[in-house]
């Protein structure tokens, strides 16, 4: 069977990361498998540290002394995991990267497994994600585009934003076992085929938070793998838990890495229509905004000044 290495990176989310192990833990025994589960504490004060190596000792705990973001700190484990394999002291084949705001519930990882064995090109495999009351949250989403970027600018109607043009894919595919191709799932919990990064490389580490799993998925597409969402493989997903603790340096962080996103995967022609759109769509928001929201917005602004370069 299948060696499998998760990885956890948690920031001051002690009660919800406990839980997340938990629910990891009693999975992966009804699944049956080995493996080695590894979380990054990103300089937690909430005492994390102490909670993981007291509560969970079978765990293999990384406590950072500084925030690394989501990035480097999920490569500071996958460095570890894929030094072992080359070193012959383990064969890891499939990694987890599972975010702390999420439960993993029954076969969820057997699902992801069995996906990733039946079809030898998926580079990663994403799980159905679901809201705390059971209800869907999307899970995968199309390689943004023009049309993504303004329905996160500007007032559309309603009725579109789970559409396709907003880069969902119909809620029916969610409704029936059958992994379904999308361009990439959403980084709370992704399982990645070992060979798929050896040959891709780590996250790239220019994004502290947000847009990392849309990059490297697109460096995999771009490499011949594709990637599958499972939704026989069901998480909770409590979203967000840990960003909107930082709204401020959260919203700034992700309009960066949007920038970052655009610029390595964009020509020049999309890459100076979307700076365009946030140039109009941040001036919008700065109308009767507070100080400290405009100076966020103008950080946004200065992000994206580069972008159609």
């Amino acid at each position: 069977m299948a060696e499998l290495a998760v990885v956890v990176v948690s920031w001051n989310v002690r009660d919800l990361l406990a839980a997340c192990l938990r629910s990891l833990f009693a999975d992966l025994a009804r699944w049956g498998g080995t493996a080695a589960v590894w979380v990054v504490d990103n300089a937690s004060t909430d005492g994390t540290p102490e909670m993981v190596a007291r509560d969970f000792p079978q765990v293999r705990l990384i406590a950072s002394l500084e925030n690394l973001g989501f990035a480097a700190g999920n490569n500071l484990a996958l460095k570890s995991v894929l030094r072992e394999t080359e070193h012959e002291t383990r064969n890891t084949r499939y990694v987890w990267l599972l975010n702390p705001d999420t439960e993993v519930l029954s076969g969820a990882t057997a699902a992801l497994v069995e996906a990733l064995e039946a079809y030898p090109r998926t580079g990663v495999a994403g799980a159905k994600l679901l809201y705390p009351d059971g209800s869907l949250q999307h899970s995968a989403f199309r390689f943004p585009g023009l049309v993504q970027l303004a329905f996160d600018l500007f007032p559309l109607p309603a009725r579109l934003y789970g559409t396709s043009l907003n880069g969902r894919y119909p809620q029916r595919l969610y409704e029936s076992p059958p992994p379904f191709p999308v361009d990439h799932p959403l980084g709370a919990a992704m399982m990645v085929r070992a060979e798929t990064i050896r040959v891709v490389g780590l996250m790239d580490e220019g994004y502290r938070m947000y847009c990392e799993e849309i990059d490297w998925c697109w460096r995999m597409r771009r490499a011949g793998w594709r990637a599958l969402c499972v939704p026989a493989a069901r998480v909770i997903h409590h979203a967000g838990r840990s960003t909107e603790q930082v709204p401020i340096p959260s919203f700034v962080n992700l309009w960066t890495s949007r920038a970052r996103l655009y610029w390595k995967h964009h020509g020049p022609v999309r890459r100076s229509l979307a700076r365009a759109l946030v140039r109009l769509g941040m001036r919008r928001r700065m109308w009767g905004a507070s100080q400290e929201w405009q100076r966020a917005y103008e950080a946004v602004l200065e992000a994206w000044e580069w972008v159609s370069g």
